[in-house]
């Protein structure tokens, strides 16, 4: 697969820039796999194709054996169904002036055929999921803490019932105990539920944490593809320059 942008800008035109080439790369049913990269390596173009928010300039994009690019209207319908997505940002991902039994039931009022009732019982349900309490349902945005909001969201993105979550980043900007409690809400829900997880990051160790598998994107390239083991360890200097620079979780004191 591949993209391109084009370089037409204000005062003068560009080259085209590729942004990814020769990129294949499938998460399997109820497969966790981790998109491991630096920044501007193409994860969240990636991200965007595989969403359907973008199309690619050369391969397909398949969900289920079928093309993206083919799709009815039924079958787009169908797709949003299967594939949902957690954004990095949580705050900016919602309505701030919607309570949060509105937000997390959009995708049932246009994805599903339940009535109001049905709705309001699939997002206590929901709520009941991801940690907080149907009596939430109520508030606005605002008054939740990050990592609520980032829940929410979660929320949101298993209403319709996928098969495939994919999270952007989704877990970065919050501090190194609420990933630790998200990375362990989602892999309970992948557990109890079977659903299939993409998870962007740029942060191994969380890899190691939730993931089954990792794929490493460099430069647009797809430069390693292997099972999350204990001790894994990466064959391109890229991808090996990554599990360099990782902090360790706990750094040990020296005495002085």
């Amino acid at each position: 697969m591949e993209k391109r942008y084009s370089g037409h800008g204000l005062f003068a035109d560009r080259p085209a820039k590729t942004v990814l080439r020769g990129v294949s790369l499938s998460v399997r049913e109820g497969e966790s796999v981790a998109l491991l990269g630096a920044s501007g390596s193409g994860k969240s173009t990636l991200a965007r194709l595989m969403l359907g928010l973008d199309r690619p300039d050369g391969g397909t994009v398949r969900c289920l054996g079928r093309p993206l690019g083919k799709l009815n209207a039924a079958g787009r319908r169908a797709f949003r169904q299967t594939v949902q997505a957690v954004f990095q940002d949580p705050l900016g991902a919602v309505n701030p002036r919607h309570p949060i039994g509105r937000i997390i039931a959009e995708p049932l009022r246009h994805l599903t055929d339940l009535d109001a009732g049905q709705r309001a019982m699939r997002v206590a349900e929901l709520l009941r999921l991801v940690g907080l309490a149907p009596e939430d349902s109520g508030r606005l945005p605002g008054s939740l803490s990050g990592g609520q909001v980032q829940r929410v969201c979660i929320a949101r993105a298993l209403a319709p019932q996928p098969r495939l979550i994919v999270l952007d980043e989704a877990v970065s900007n919050l501090d190194l105990v609420l990933q630790i409690q998200i990375l362990d809400l989602l892999a309970g829900l992948r557990e109890r539920l079977g659903t299939a997880f993409l998870f962007i990051t740029h942060d191994v160790r969380l890899v190691r944490r939730f993931c089954d598998r990792v794929a490493v994107l460099h430069d647009g390239e797809l430069v390693e593809d292997r099972p999350v083991v204990p001790s894994f360890t990466f064959d391109h200097p890229a991808a090996s320059a990554l599990l360099d620079t990782m902090l360790p979780a706990a750094p040990r004191l020296r005495g002085g």
